[in-house]
């Protein structure tokens, strides 16, 4: 895998990884009584995005070395699993 591919599956998971993060310790405007007026009441109160992109990061690092060391290290790929027909 080049470097550029590399930086492509990075970027893929570390963007699904932000979804997964997003609602994490999510408290709205209405659970903190600090309704804008303006806003939806269901948005975040205190969003702490700096700290939802350190977590993202982190978790992405994490994914990709998985995938890494799978694909690139063990040279696994899915036609290196069997496939499973399942019999009635």
């Amino acid at each position: 895998m080049g470097w550029i591919s590399a930086l492509a599956v990075y970027f893929i998971i570390w963007w699904t990884s932000l979804f997964v993060i997003l609602p994490l310790g999510h408290r709205s405007q209405i659970e903190n009584d600090q309704v804008t007026l303006g806003t939806d009441h269901g948005a975040p109160s205190n969003a702490r995005m700096g700290r939802k992109f350190i977590q993202t990061t982190i978790l992405a690092s994490v994914v990709f070395a998985a995938f890494y060391l799978v694909t690139q290290v063990w040279g696994l790929s899915p036609d290196d699993f069997p496939n499973f027909i399942p019999h009635s």
